[in-house]
């Protein structure tokens, strides 16, 4: 894999703030292009900013007057400034809500919040990461995006594809729910499934992209995958802007890579050290399911090294056995007092039908994990019910039907008499 230094080459591309790639291991420093890995210790990639300078409160006032998407954040995110000007599909600054109801039955009483992120275009937070995806391949001359996925991924890519003017072809694995997958078809890109989990669609993907096969091709979530990161930074800006410009005390993220626990807790930092939130103590606690939970075991353990599993869960979009971030997500969990737990299938869908029956929230078993392991952590005195809580919701329940069984409460006849036979 070809590699430049930033000190012997200059950056051509133009993204924003984004001056470089870091690696975050050994912070060695790259020119802007679609590379994932330190040549020198071959750790993970992130974009480094050079960030607006100055006066918070016209940064504030800047964001405020912005569009009600991810773009009134494009001072601070990997992106021209033109952005909110190309055809895309302008996912974020979706719905805070709330949850009195599901705080009540949890016991919390420092305020209950849900980042009710299935408002997105495709119902998921993969478009938030997709549309910065979809800027580094402008900017880098792809023709194709491509991803591995489970599921909302996939969905991403081929709607942002359609809409911005490129190919696409994905990458699942065969046996994914069918919704997931009718949802990633749809929009005519090609869809591949491949025999085996997750981790061995990943695999394949490294493979191609070294192939003559890829030459063209933007993997959002492989040699797109520093860009790709930054988008989940939006959840953390939104969060804090919906409270009024304050950080929440304690959040409870979902695991699947790790990626999006990493890049909001990179986006709260950086909201401090611009002075637009007021520094002080917050804790980030991650959810797994417990038949896909490396991370929640290596935590529990006390262990710095994530050893991998094979997925068995009904949880798919989280089904990741191996994750690229659990060694970070770790270290976060831990630098902030939070935990790392999980939670069995049938917890999962209770949890699902509790935030349905409380809040007229329909999650996807993602959700479900994040709501179960809320009630868990609460119950076990890890997460503290007076203060101010907030939990995402990544996905939409009609993407994962299969999870939960339901129907009519009663079938009768046209009738008064048969409703009141029915004792409804």
């Amino acid at each position: 894999m070809a590699v430049q230094s930033v000190e012997s080459s200059t950056t051509s591309v133009a993204l924003g703030p984004a001056a470089a790639l870091a690696c975050r291991e050994c912070g060695q420093r790259f020119g802007l292009g679609p590379i994932f890995a330190c040549a020198d210790c071959f750790g993970p990639l992130e974009v480094a900013y050079d960030l607006p300078t100055g006066d918070p409160e016209a940064l504030r006032r800047r964001i405020e007057a912005g569009p009600d998407n991810i773009w009134r954040y494009a001072p601070l995110l990997p992106v021209p400034a033109d952005v909110a000007d190309k055809p895309g599909l302008n996912p974020g600054f979706t719905k805070l809500v709330k949850a009195d109801n599901l705080a009540r039955e949890l016991g919390v009483t420092g305020g209950l919040y849900v980042k009710d992120d299935s408002g997105n275009p495709t119902h998921s937070f993969k478009d938030r990461v997709v549309a910065i995806a979809v800027e580094a391949a402008r900017a880098f001359g792809f023709t194709t995006l491509s991803c591995s996925s489970t599921g909302n991924l996939a969905g991403a890519v081929g709607a942002a594809a359609a809409r911005a003017g490129f190919r696409s072809c994905v990458f699942i694995p065969h046996d994914l729910e069918a919704g997931k997958v009718v949802m990633a078809a749809v929009y005519g890109g090609d869809l591949v499934g491949i025999e085996g989990t997750y981790d061995d669609v990943n695999r394949f993907c490294s493979e191609l992209i070294g192939d003559p096969l890829g030459e063209g091709w933007g993997f959002v979530n492989v040699n797109l995958r520093p860009y790709y990161g930054e988008g989940s930074k939006t959840l953390a800006y939104e969060i804090c802007e919906q409270l009024g410009w304050r950080l929440p005390d304690q959040i409870v993220i979902p695991i699947a890579s790790g990626s999006q626990l990493t890049k909001i807790d990179k986006g709260l930092k950086e909201l401090i050290a611009l002075g637009l939130v007021e520094d002080r103590p917050y804790k980030i606690f991650g959810a797994q399911a417990e038949g896909c939970s490396p991370v929640s075991r290596a935590f529990k353990d006390g262990h710095d090294v994530v050893r991998p599993v094979k997925p068995d869960t009904i949880a798919k979009s989280l089904a990741i056995g191996n994750p690229a971030d659990g060694p970070y997500v770790l270290d976060i969990a831990r630098r902030t007092g939070g935990a790392v737990e999980d939670v069995t299938d049938a917890e999962i869908v209770d949890a699902i039908r509790l935030l349905a029956r409380t809040e007229g929230i329909f999650a996807e078993t993602a959700g479900g994990v994040t709501v179960g392991v809320t009630r868990k952590l609460i119950d076990s005195g890890a997460l503290d019910p007076a203060l101010t809580t907030v939990v995402l919701n990544t996905g939409d329940g009609l993407k994962t039907l299969d999870a939960v069984a339901a129907g009519p409460t009663a079938t009768i006849r046209p009738s008064l008499e048969a409703f009141r036979a029915a004792g409804l």
